[in-house]
């Protein structure tokens, strides 16, 4: 199966602030807020949705096509992808701004305050499906938070031209109203968010969870702690718990893991459960990391982790569909 990746590429400083953010924040004066917080360490990494979910795919095994738009400084970034498994053709490369920037602090409850810089994200509405499909047949396409208007365009290309698509808007739903978010879930494959955006999905369109569940073939509703739940019209629901007990260390990118898990799942053919299961067990070695494509995994040690959270049959199924380059 060919999947092509759409959504932002970026550069992530993420740093940790030793308190928490709810002890100096007073509810009454948010309107006034002016704060700011000591951090005690910098790491500046590779990131982005787009490019965070196809390097986890590629260290699966998988060769995910990445589709996005980045600056000149992108060179670096572009080598380390492509050292991962994964295909940069179709990355667009800005001639005037830098590759977008996530600014983000972490506190000691894993709270977090960001800023997102877009740079030559914004040029990614520049970019049309139809000659990458051409080229590589494409059999799914994820459309993850990236230039709004870019966004539109790839939905709508894939529409018109019959590839199944994935929504995935997350972080965008904040700043979208209701006609937007209707038009980029409406007909998707499968439709992902988190149990807050799929709150703000309902409220912004004005659908009830039953009536996004019957626009779509099936929803993924990410849980957190307590797991994801996978809702396919005319199939009973499946809840797939997180895989284990693990060291939290830095909850982000740990959506994008889980992201690329599923994705790899799919494209071996495995069931929705199968596939929620190795994107669980992806995101327990992010969440043990700092940084978004910092983690190093292995295949023994991988399984290992699906047979001990999933059980033994899990591990055996899953088995033939990852493959890890690092072995």
């Amino acid at each position: 199966m060919q999947i092509a990746v759409t959504g932002s590429i970026a550069t992530d400083h993420l740093m940790t602030f030793r308190g928490r953010f709810a002890d100096s924040l007073v509810v009454e004066q948010l309107d006034k807020i002016s704060v700011s917080f000591l951090a005690d360490q910098l790491d500046i990494r590779r990131g982005g949705v787009a490019g965070n979910i196809c390097f986890g795919m590629g260290v699966l095994g998988a060769r995910p096509l990445l589709v996005g738009a980045a600056g000149e400084d992108f060179a670096d970034y572009r080598s380390w992808l492509g050292r991962h498994g994964v295909v940069t053709d179709h990355v667009l490369v800005s001639g005037t701004r830098h590759t977008a920037r996530f600014v983000c602090t972490t506190d000691d409850d894993m709270a977090q305050i960001a800023t997102f810089y877009a740079g030559a994200m914004s040029e990614a509405r520049m970019i049309e499906l139809g000659p990458i499909h051409e080229r590589w047949d494409l059999d799914l396409v994820l459309i993850g938070a990236d230039d709004p208007e870019a966004m539109l365009r790839h939905t709508d290309e894939c529409r018109e031209r019959g590839i199944r698509f994935i929504a995935d808007p997350s972080q965008q739903l904040a700043f979208a109203d209701g006609p937007f978010i209707r038009k980029l879930v409406d007909g998707a494959e499968i439709l992902i968010t988190n149990e807050y955006e799929s709150h703000l999905t309902s409220t912004k369109t004005g659908w009830s969870q039953d009536e996004i569940d019957s626009r779509v073939t099936t929803r993924v509703v990410t849980l957190g702690k307590d797991g994801a739940e996978i809702r396919t019209r005319g199939q009973e629901p499946v809840h797939v718990p997180v895989a284990g007990d693990v060291e939290r260390v830095d909850p982000t990118g740990v959506g994008d893991a889980f992201r690329a898990g599923f994705l790899v799942g799919l494209s071996g053919g495995l069931s929705h459960e199968r596939s929620a299961q190795i994107g669980s067990v992806l995101a327990a070695f992010v969440l043990e990391t700092v940084g978004t494509q910092e983690y190093v995994v292995g295949r023994a040690g991988f399984l290992a982790r699906v047979e001990a959270a999933y059980g033994a049959q899990a591990s055996a199924e899953i088995a033939p569909h990852v493959r890890f380059a690092r072995d």
